[in-house]
């Protein structure tokens, strides 16, 4: 019986080794936190177009980073401490300037789950104040303990939530080096606590969740009617550059701009059409057409539930 006992606690053993490994040579293929140039001094790390998962690390949203004269201002954490661990070096390479500032655009999972790096370095978290709410939330805490199992070894029992050491709750201006910051409420939209970052400067904004560049917006739980209305104020700010949250750096800010809003505002013309006649979701489903946006990666994966969600809030509206 002993030996047996044994046998299985090796086998165990083993198997949680071989796991593991294969997570390490997995994640060996996924994409670097490598930064990309958008102006002079002003940087980002792209995520990839994808759900996120084991074998990207969770790496599927974007983060920035500006160099200024007296230390760096970051944008997000990214989706793991590994991943913001990954960034602190890649910003290290780049600048000996400290990182002085974090900004959080919103706290979902893939943009907060790397805060506790930056905290446990002493970098101040600024976010704005309706993030105590989903901090503090159920919503907030089933989602990290089912992370720990989704998105092992990534995320695992050392992985935290972590507050604002700041909120804010209307437009503030920043300043660090000499380079100013606009910090901007932009919610409720995607989330009841969007921020945004603008600098005067050069027109570059770093657009959080408001913005998905060349992919399927993730729309959840969202407003979409507020977000539209959110979009229509970036608009007007007629940005030369936007770092979205998802997806490459857009140089067409107006366009891409337009491009989420266009999509919201589709699902929000049929799926209200649908309410409004009290048809079946599926029915309803089938007949729209999606042509304009079945080309975007994630289509597949997060159209169905975007226009279902969607339905929902329009009975509701």
């Amino acid at each position: 019986m002993k030996t047996r006992v044994a046998c299985a606690r090796v086998a165990a053993a083993l198997a949680v080794q071989a796991m593991l490994g294969a997570a390490m040579m997995v994640s060996a293929q996924a994409a670097v936190v490598q930064p990309q140039a958008v102006a002079p001094g002003v940087w980002m790390v792209q995520g990839e177009s994808a759900l996120g998962s084991a074998a990207n690390r969770n790496f599927i949203s974007n983060a920035g980073f500006v160099v200024t004269p007296a230390g760096v201002l970051v944008v997000d954490a990214l989706g793991s401490p590994a991943l913001a661990r990954e960034l602190l070096e890649a910003i290290a390479r780049i600048t000996p300037q400290p990182v002085k500032v974090l900004v959080i655009t919103h706290y979902h999972a893939d943009h907060i789950y790397g805060l506790q790096v930056f905290k446990d370095r002493g970098v101040e978290i600024i976010g704005h104040e309706a993030g105590r709410l989903y901090l503090h939330s159920d919503t907030a805490e089933q989602r990290l303990l089912a992370s720990r199992e989704e998105l092992a070894p990534w995320i695992d029992g050392a992985t935290r939530l972590v507050a604002a050491d700041r909120w804010i709750a209307g437009p503030t201006t920043l300043r660090l080096g000499g380079v100013e910051f606009l910090l901007q409420p932009a919610g409720p939209a995607h989330t009841a606590e969007d921020l945004v970052v603008a600098m005067p400067s050069n027109g570059v904004l770093f657009a959080g969740d408001l913005v998905f560049r060349g992919r399927i917006p993730f729309v959840g739980q969202a407003d979409s009617g507020r977000w539209i209305q959110a979009l229509d104020r970036l608009l007007a700010l007629k940005v030369a550059t936007i770092v979205p949250g998802h997806g490459p750096v857009s140089r067409q800010a107006t366009e891409d701009l337009q491009l989420t809003r266009d999509y919201l505002q589709h699902l929000r013309a049929t799926m209200g059409e649908a309410a409004r006649k009290l048809e079946p979701f599926d029915e309803a489903y089938a007949k729209a057409d999606w042509s304009r946006f079945e080309h975007l990666p994630l289509f597949k994966a997060a159209n169905r539930i975007n226009a279902y969600n969607t339905y929902l809030l329009m009975e509701r509206e």
